[in-house]
């Protein structure tokens, strides 16, 4: 008789990822032209925290960790988390492996928004417009699925194809309508994913949005077990089946569109992670989902700086750098022949 695969605790999954997480943000600052050592932004961390016996870090230094590398990794740390969660949600809520935010049209809808206020000059509106193209992506996509039959995940995902290519079609249209000069450069970086941009404010959208979202969806691991074995199944253990599947996918979309607000669009952070994790943890959500945002938000960073970095001083958009690295793995796990739930 086949003996179960054994698991690590989750509680040791838990504290190593955390403490590797810890370590790539001081590592990750310390990376660019200016010599940063470790020490270094742990004293300025310390010292804008008021923390008592802070030693004084020589204002350069300081402003360059506090205002410029440090909110950039602790975004890419939340905008990583997130995605990595909203794919894992997205799989199970729709019994699909290859559904995420991107595939099912959540990030070019979030886009389509986001690049609308964008050329009209009005940032202050660009996380409600993300939030607000992402949900009626997500609205479009599942009403275009049910269209003639019940929701099942092949419709799902061709659903979102459709839906992401006519929200592709709308931002180029908005693009080419209106953007002018340098305009095209900056928005185009921006639809490849950029965190070149990120600020303090960008760490408070994206973390507040995790924490306020992410919570309830890792609260939900055991709905979304259930939702594994079927709608019949899930509703056969007292579950409102339809009642719970919109509000899990009304909250992905604000996950997402949050993400999408301060990052652009990322490819293969929600598609990949979720399966690269479950191989470790299994597939039950009670673990899955709290070890894969913590390896999403370290996977990012990483990628991040590697975007950043590797052609300095040009910076490439951080989405072509998911983008190598993601597809190598996913034909990994692909060619692993992971069960039948690719099938």
């Amino acid at each position: 008789m086949d003996r179960a695969p054994w698991r690590p605790p989750l509680p040791v999954l838990l504290a190593v990822g955390g403490a590797l997480l810890v370590a790539t943000v001081l590592v990750t600052v310390t990376i660019g032209p200016a010599d940063i050592a470790v020490a270094d932004v742990g004293r300025s961390i310390a010292a804008h925290l008021g923390l008592p016996g802070a030693a004084p870090v020589p204002r350069l230094l300081d402003a360059i960790v506090w205002e410029l590398r440090l909110p950039r990794v602790l975004t890419a740390a939340a905008v990583g988390a997130g995605l990595a969660l909203a794919g894992a949600v997205m799989q199970s809520l729709t019994r699909n492996p290859l559904a995420d935010p991107y595939l099912l049209g959540l990030s070019s809808g979030a886009s389509l928004g986001a690049v609308a206020v964008l050329v009209v000059g009005v940032g202050l509106l660009l996380p409600v417009a993300a939030f607000a193209g992402a949900l009626a992506a997500l609205v479009a996509t599942l009403a275009l699925a049910r269209t003639g039959g019940v929701l099942t995940p092949g419709r799902a995902v061709l659903a979102g194809l459709a839906v992401s290519q006519l929200a592709a079609a709308g931002t180029s249209f908005v693009i080419f309508w209106t953007a002018t000069g340098d305009s095209y450069r900056e928005i185009l970086s921006w639809l490849m994913g950029s965190l070149a941009g990120a600020t303090w404010s960008s760490v408070w959208i994206a973390g507040g949005a995790l924490a306020a979202v992410g919570v309830v969806l890792v609260l939900s691991a055991l709905r979304l077990d259930a939702f594994a074995f079927g709608d019949t199944s899930a509703a056969a253990l007292g579950i409102d089946v339809g009642r719970t599947r919109w509000t899990l996918m009304t909250l992905v979309a604000l996950l997402t569109g949050a993400m999408v607000a301060v990052s652009g669009a990322i490819g293969f952070v929600g598609l990949v992670l979720p399966h690269a994790v479950s191989v470790v943890t299994g597939p039950a959500h009670r673990r899955l989902l709290p070890v894969a945002a913590l390896t999403g938000a370290v996977f990012l960073v990483w990628a991040d700086t590697l975007a950043r970095t590797v052609f300095d001083p040009r910076e490439l958009p951080v989405g072509i750098i998911t983008a190598l690295i993601g597809v190598p793995v996913f034909a990994v796990l692909l060619r692993r022949g992971r069960g039948v739930a690719w099938s």
